[in-house]
């Protein structure tokens, strides 16, 4: 007697020990792997955020390396539910990667000492109409005026309005992501005071409010059930579990005195502070995660710069490629190597 499996076409020889073995590994792989792989559940709204991307341009932003990394993720996430961690979240193109590619997350927490950028996350994740509402009045409004001139006192009137802590959530969120739309090359820099200081950027048909893909952040945010925390980067150990996946993306290392962009928040990130995120790494080992970290190259300027070899002497270094887009200085733009800082092989 022969049954036939017609989804797949293949006849079973129930008759013999080798049919009963092969159905039986068959059936304990469909009901582990196979039917989510074949058949991808219709409550699982990760499958359908396929436009989730970041929503603001940022400093050191990943899309761009986002095949490469991916390459160079633990095989083990693959394997069971596992928690990820994002303790300098910027622009989130990692973030999103991560949700849409491993729907086996079951906890994911991004953090950033950055406040406003965090309130957007909250804002988009929470509230995201009212956000649309108010973006779409200031795209309009805008875009209505045709002169630079004009253009450039709206944008320096919002400008003064954020550096003020004028209005409330919805509004700081508007504010923050008017003016990463319409600033000088799509760079977020605060001065040490902790205000916005970028000049305005002559862009002729800016998207200001893009509703879609708000809403399919927002999507994605929701269904994955994602921890959105402030402040500093070591208090996401507490959220640590028996698999747990941590991504670290800091402030680089400066390759050279002029090229220092760490200014994303009040305050800068020194020698000391990479040092700090060394030991915190460490810490991370011990608690038995897996971690990657992202920084600057700095030997393949200067081969005399050894600082992330030493520092890091006792993990994997890797080198990925990675272009340039954001930089005053459009001769400095451009590829270049970045560090790939792993503790598994």
């Amino acid at each position: 007697m022969r049954i036939r499996l017609f989804c797949i076409g293949v006849p079973l020889p129930f008759t013999s020990l080798y049919g009963l073995l092969w159905w039986t590994a068959f059936v304990k792989w469909w009901i582990g792997r196979g039917y989510a792989f074949f058949c991808p559940q219709p409550n699982d709204k990760r499958a359908m955020s396929t436009e989730a991307k970041p929503f603001l341009k940022w400093a050191g932003g990943k899309g761009q390396l986002l095949n490469q990394l991916g390459e160079y993720l633990p095989q083990q996430i693959s394997e069971e539910p596992f928690t990820y961690i994002e303790p300098f979240v910027g622009g989130g193109a990692m973030l999103f990667y991560m949700l849409q590619h491993f729907c086996n997350i079951r906890k994911a927490v991004i953090n950033d000492v950055n406040e406003d950028l965090i309130l957007t996350y909250r804002i988009i994740k929470d509230d995201v109409e009212a956000l649309i509402t108010n973006l779409d009045k200031y795209e309009k409004d805008y875009l209505a005026i045709t002169d630079q001139e004009g253009r450039s006192q709206i944008f320096y009137e919002v400008r003064e309005r954020y550096n003020q802590h004028l209005g409330d959530s919805i509004e700081r969120a508007s504010q923050l992501i008017f003016l990463n739309k319409t600033c000088f090359n799509g760079l977020y820099r605060v001065n040490r005071r902790g205000q916005f200081n970028v000049p305005f950027g002559k862009y002729a048909h800016p998207t200001i409010c893009n509703a879609k893909l708000l809403r399919a952040d927002s999507q994605l945010l929701q269904s994955a059930q994602v921890v959105i925390n402030q402040g500093d980067y070591a208090q996401t150990v507490q959220h640590i579990d028996s698999l747990t996946f941590v991504y670290l993306d800091p402030p680089y290392r400066p390759l050279d005195a002029t090229s220092s962009f760490t200014a994303y928040a009040k305050g800068d990130f020194n020698d000391d502070d990479q040092r700090a995120l060394a030991a915190f790494c460490h810490q991370l080992s011990e608690r038995g995660c897996f971690w990657m970290e992202s920084n600057a190259d700095c030997s393949a300027k200067n081969p005399n710069d050894t600082f992330f070899e030493d520092l890091y002497a006792d993990y994997k270094i890797e080198r990925v490629y990675a272009s340039r887009f954001i930089n005053a200085n459009p001769e400095k733009r451009g590829k270049l190597t970045e560090l790939l800082i792993k503790n598994y092989e």
